[in-house]
């Protein structure tokens, strides 16, 4: 029968805080590799004996049901869990989180596949990249420093980046309210993105992270690009007003790159607002927060790139594109693409919430620029497709108007010159190794 066994060592890391983080409801999320895309209907909460987690795991177009009991625990120690129902004819995952007073991230699965099906090989690499993204995301998270336990309030906290960085900080033991359109519930933090929240509701509030806002990529009409500004302009300005009101004194508001229009040189927050939609709608938005500013608040405006995950957004379909072989530039290839992983983007975030000298305009991407055509290479090595076909600009604008022109057709080379003053260390820096990590590629374990 199989046995597939790693260790991760975490110095200055106690047994107890890495049993506290797996048992704090969140890092069962937190662990789910992106590439997988499990339905997860609950996840052990307390990691008490007979704790359940269910979910479906997607393979290819089939949804199989997973159930898995802890059967032993102990706290601060480990625990252990038996599948009652998945693909696999047995599969029992032993966790252990102590070596000598040093905290250590250990895991043991015995697993063996139903009898006469030929994945074995197949089986054994799926499980080892799935570890090497638990080891390496738990290793990640549990250095990052949290000082003191936070009350924050989340908007856009169901989107990609909301829910990433709910579970980050749940995770620390930071408590969570999650902004929510119509009546007030236990929890959560009633608003209109029109009007604002009353500003009661936000007073005990360490922090906001604002992310709300209008989907950019979809074709604009007139009707669309109002939604897109009213969303981050409007919905902003009625935010910092409250914010001023009820005295939250850290406002970290999403913003973009798209601030600095179409640009051939490289540019950094030094650089003034572009040309366009998209950079008038980024200099208004930023401009919007003016009120809590003015108030005492410490404003932290992030320009955020693409963002990398396999959990959503751009990659997953540029990638499917790419794995048929189909993939390539788009025009010209050479408008900037700033990026940044997911994964980096929240812990620039969770720094934020901590560090005063992180205020004002802060470019949120890697720290080398790159072209759009070097991306697309960069996509296609890593899914050992080729990169021949480029898709012309013309066809670019028939298919998706003003937007495409803007958000596929511009760029601009951002530089992260802020990040790199604050000493900012990424988790993600190398587009090779944030894309392998994403797509569940190997390797994807540096430093594990």
């Amino acid at each position: 029968m199989p046995v597939f066994e790693r260790v991760t060592p975490l110095p200055g890391v106690s047994p107890e805080r890495v049993w506290a983080w797996h048992a704090s409801g969140a890092a069962f999320g937190r662990l789910v590799p992106p590439w997988e895309a499990p339905e997860i209907e609950r996840g052990p909460n307390r990691l008490e004996v007979g704790d359940e987690a269910r979910f479906r795991q997607p393979l290819g177009p089939l949804r199989l049901r997973w159930t898995s009991r802890i059967v032993r625990s102990e706290p601060g120690v480990g625990f252990v869990d038996e599948a009652l129902r998945s693909p696999f004819r047995v599969w029992r995952h032993e966790h252990w989180f102590r070596a000598g007073e040093e905290g250590v991230l250990g895991d043991r699965v015995i697993w063996e596949l139903p009898r006469g099906l030929p994945l074995q090989a197949w089986s054994a690499q799926k499980i080892a990249a799935m570890f090497a993204w638990r080891h390496r995301v738990t290793r990640e998270d549990l250095a990052l420093v949290h000082p003191r336990p936070l009350r924050v309030g989340v908007t856009g906290a169901s989107g990609l980046v909301g829910r990433e960085l709910s579970l980050l900080l749940r995770g620390a033991g930071h408590t969570v309210l999650p902004f929510v359109r119509g009546g007030a519930r236990e929890g959560a933090i009633a608003w209109d993105p029109a009007r604002g929240p009353h500003p009661d509701a936000l007073r005990g509030l360490d922090a906001i992270v604002h992310l709300a806002g209008e989907p950019v990529a979809q074709r604009w009409s007139a009707s669309v690009r109002e939604r897109i500004r009213g969303s981050r302009v409007d919905a902003t300005a009625a935010l910092a007003r409250a914010v001023a009101q009820s005295g939250v004194p850290v406002l970290i508001c999403a913003s973009a790159v798209g601030f600095y229009g179409h640009r051939e040189e490289l540019v950094d927050e030094s650089s003034p607002a572009g040309t366009g939609v998209l950079a008038d709608v980024g200099a208004a938005w930023e401009g919007a927060a003016d009120a809590a500013r003015a108030a005492g608040a410490r404003v932290v405006h992030l320009r955020i790139g693409m963002v990398l995950s396999g959990r959503g957004g751009a990659l997953p379909p540029l990638a499917a594109v790419f794995r048929t072989g189909l993939g390539g530039p788009l025009g010209s290839g050479r408008q900037g693409a700033p990026w940044v992983a997911l994964d980096d983007l929240i812990s620039m975030m969770q720094v934020a919430l901590f560090d005063s000298r992180w205020e004002g305009p802060i470019n949120a991407v890697a720290p080398e620029p790159i072209e759009h055509g070097a991306f697309c290479e960069a996509l296609a090595h890593v899914l050992r497709r080729p990169c021949l076909l480029r898709v012309p600009a013309a066809a670019v604008r028939l298919a998706m108007g003003e937007m495409g022109t803007e958000l596929l057709l511009s760029g601009a080379r951002v530089q992260a010159t802020r990040l790199r003053e604050l000493g900012y260390v990424w988790r993600r820096g190398g587009l090779d190794d944030a894309l392998r990590v994403e797509l569940g590629c190997p390797p994807i374990d540096a430093g594990g």
